[in-house]
C-alpha cells in the first residue's frame, strides 16, 4: 500500500511508535525510527529491513535535534511522504486535589513541553518537504482529547493542546498537506511519565499489569487490545493518498467506544 513511502515517527523506539514502525515497514514504507535514545531506536531497527529504516536521535523539545533528524532522513530516502508526531509522556492521572502548586507547575512545563511543543516543532522541521510530495501529518491523540479520567489535569490539557493543532495545521497546511489523528486508547507500552515528579522510570504497563482479569470493565468494548499493534491500522488508511485523499482535519477514535458510554466509573471526588 506503501511502496516508495518514506515515514518519520518520533517516540518510535518502543511502545506504539515501534508497533508503527514495524506496521509501515510491512507495508512497503521506508521509516525513520525517531527516538530521544538512540540505542532504542536502534534496537527497534534491528528487527527491520536495515534497507528500509533509519534510527535516530532526537529530543522533540529541541528543534535542532528534529532538523538534523530530517536532513539525515532527505540524504538517505530522498524525500518525506507521511510524519507522525508520537513522542509522549503521561502523567499518571496527578490530580490537582493533590498537588501543591510548584509541583503542578513542574509538571505541566514537563508534559506540554513533550506532547504538545514536541509536536509543533516536529511539524515545523518536517512541512516543507511534505508540501513538496503532497504528504500528511498523523498524529497520536488519546481518549484525553475528548474525555476527563484518562489522566489527570496536565496530560489532558495537553491532548487537547494537540487536538488543537491537528486543526490549526489542517487548516494552514491545506490544500497540499493533509492532517489527521488518531485518538488512542490505553495501551500496554513503557508510557513514563515526568521525572518533575520522579515518574520517569514507571511504565503503564504496570498499571495495565494490574488490571483485573476480563479486559477493562470501565469501556464497552471490555476485552479491547492492550497490544500497541491493533492500533495501527487508522494510521495506515491515513496515510495512504489513495484510500484518505479526501480526509483531513480529521480524528480517528480507537478507545474502545468511550464515547457511548464514557468511563463507567466513580469520579474522584464522588463521597462513594
Amino acid at each position: 500500500m506503501l511502496n516508495g513511502h518514506t515515514t518519520f515517527i518520533t517516540g518510535a523506539g518502543s511502545g506504539l511508535g515501534a508497533a508503527l514502525a514495524q506496521r509501515f515497514v510491512n507495508e512497503g514504507s521506508n521509516v525513520a525510527i525517531v527516538d530521544v535514545d538512540l540505542d532504542r531506536a536502534r534496537e527497534t531497527a534491528s528487527a527491520l529491513d536495515p534497507d528500509k529504516v533509519l534510527p535516530l536521535a532526537a529530543d522533540v523539545r529541541q528543534t535542532i535535534d528534529l532538523h538534523n533528524a530530517v536532513d539525515k532522513v532527505i540524504e538517505k530516502f530522498g524525500g518525506l511522504n507521511t510524519v507522525i508526531p508520537n513522542a509522549g509522556i503521561w502523567d499518571y492521572n496527578r490530580s490537582v486535589s493533590r498537588l501543591s502548586g510548584d509541583e503542578l507547575s513542574e509538571i505541566f512545563d514537563e508534559v506540554m513541553a513533550v506532547n504538545a511543543k514536541g509536536y509543533l516543532l516536529t511539524v515545523e522541521a518536517t512541512w516543507r518537504q511534505l508540501v513538496e510530495t503532497h504528504g500528511s501529518i498523523i498524529m497520536t491523540l488519546s481518549n484525553s482529547a475528548f474525555y476527563s479520567a484518562g489522566g489527570g489535569p496536565v496530560y489532558t490539557a495537553s491532548k487537547f493542546a494537540s487536538r488543537g493543532l491537528m486543526l490549526q495545521f489542517a487548516y494552514e497546511l491545506a490544500p497540499k498537506v493533509r492532517v489527521n489523528a488518531v485518538a488512542v486508547g490505553g495501551m500496554s507500552t513503557n508510557l513514563s511519565g515526568p521525572s518533575s515528579a520522579g515518574l520517569d522510570d514507571r511504565k503503564i504497563a504496570d498499571t495495565f499489569a494490574k488490571r483485573e482479569a476480563g479486559g477493562n470493565p470501565y469501556i464497552p468494548l471490555h476485552d479491547i487490545s492492550l497490544d500497541p499493534a491493533t492500533f495501527t491500522g487508522p494510521y495506515v488508511l491515513l496515510a495512504s493518498q489513495k484510500e484518505a485523499g479526501n480526509i483531513t482535519g480529521t480524528i480517528i477514535n480507537a478507545d474502545g467506544g468511550i464515547s457511548a458510554r464514557g468511563f463507567a466509573k466513580i469520579a474522584g471526588g464522588d463521597d462513594l
